[in-house]
């Protein structure tokens, strides 16, 4: 395997989590006893370019698909990030109904429905059918197709370019990331603005944040990494923020590389002084992530064990991508978990991939009381808990395992 940037052959492993279903292919009543396709999920650190990254074992449209079920509209506090996201953007841009906004990766409109409120035109590009619909539901137009130079281009004669370019959490969807960043060179105005929000790589290292290695995140970004991919098509750094999201976040802002409208802002260089600092730029940072993702497992898997040598019944809450990857890299299956709760309806009453844990509505968590409630998506732990804080009234307790197994307070 070469890297998917700068074609240097790769012998770093950066983690080896052995091999696994993708971790939307959920599963639907009648097929638990079918065959699931695994994939390795062995992940590695590009010696020259420093970005992580897993081969495309299962292709994108495979994953992509039809089928897709993650729809963005269900978190709360995701939501509250993306109005709180358009505000700043056009306070900050200046944009209004002779602007044109483009998400790439637009999911159900949960983002460019607040643009649309504001009378702001926009356009989502989303490859999943079915989110997609969701999106037309709210009145958001859609290509739905895969983003890339191709696209970009068929757009772009079309007179639709973009004076907010925008994508959350889909750079690291991309298997060809170097095409998907020209194409966002291609639909961009000359004065435009790129942003992209992305799961920041220093904090999986420093926060043992092993789960969010999935099929669907082919590689996992550094600032460092993200402006050399940028710089390579044109397009430059100009600003950058730490965000609590997903554990926490980057989002970068980009413009053309001629286009002086934008200043640079001190905080591209102190994002890079702070990765250099903390090792990102040093291949022997990612050589020991092995056994701190080991640790976790030792510790939830006899966790479970003790629970049920005490006759103690576990669920968890949130069938996310990132619950399957630590389900699954740790052997759990429903003789030690009994269910996991989920809010969003495309999800229950099907089974969990390879651990084929039936996911299930918040009613069965009331009639089943169980004593613990590992929450799987940990980033949204705060929202979970008071979401669900009627645990207490039967001696409930919630459980993280991430960044080490804690019994929440």
């Amino acid at each position: 395997m070469n890297c998917r940037f700068c074609a240097t052959p790769l012998s770093d492993v950066f983690i080896d989590l052995g091999n696994a279903p993708a971790s939307n292919s959920f599963l639907n009543a009648g097929q638990e006893n079918e065959p699931e396709p695994f994939y390795p999920l062995k992940v590695y650190t590009c010696g020259k370019c420093f970005l992580v990254q897993v081969d495309e074992y299962k292709k994108s449209d495979a994953i992509f698909n039809n089928e897709y079920v993650y729809f963005s509209s269900y978190s709360t506090s995701w939501l509250a990030h993306a109005k709180q996201y358009t505000d700043n953007m056009q306070e900050r841009f200046g944009l209004d109904q002779n602007s044109f906004v483009i998400e790439i990766a637009s999911n159900d409109g949960y983002l460019l429905q607040y643009f649309k409120a504001k009378d702001i035109p926009v356009l989502g590009i989303e490859p999943t059918a079915n989110t997609a619909a969701a999106a037309a539901e709210k009145g958001i137009e859609s290509v739905i197709d895969f983003f890339g130079v191709r696209l970009a281009t068929e757009l772009a004669a079309q007179h639709k370019h973009a004076d907010l370019l925008l994508g959350n959490n889909v750079l690291a969807h991309v298997p060809d990331i170097v095409d998907f960043v020209g194409g966002m060179k291609i639909l961009l105005k000359p004065g435009g603005v790129v942003t992209m929000e992305f799961p920041h790589l220093l904090q999986l290292l420093q926060n043992n944040q092993f789960d969010t290695i999935y099929h669907e995140h082919f590689s996992y970004l550094s600032f460092y990494s993200v402006k050399q991919i940028f710089e390579s098509q044109q397009l430059e750094m100009f600003d950058v923020e730490e965000l609590p999201t997903h554990g926490g976040s980057l989002r970068i802002y980009a413009k053309h590389k001629n286009d002086s409208t934008h200043t640079i802002s001190g905080n591209v260089n102190q994002m890079l002084e702070k990765e250099a600092q903390a090792g990102l730029t040093d291949i022997q940072t990612y050589q020991n992530f092995q056994e701190k993702a080991f640790q976790i497992k030792i510790d939830l898997i006899s966790f479970l064990i003790d629970q049920k040598r005490a006759g103690k019944k576990v669920a968890a809450y949130g069938a996310a991508a990132k619950g399957n990857t630590l389900l699954n890299y740790c052997g759990i299956k429903s003789d030690l978990i009994d269910f996991v709760v989920d809010a969003n309806p495309h999800k229950q009453n099907k089974l969990l991939p390879a651990s084929h844990i039936p996911v299930v509505n918040e009613d069965v968590l009331k009639a089943k009381q169980p004593d613990f409630v590992i929450i799987l998506p940990w980033n949204l732990k705060d929202e979970i808990t008071a979401q669900l804080s009627y645990i207490n009234d039967w001696g409930g307790q919630f459980v993280v395992a991430i960044p080490q197994l804690t019994i929440l307070k």
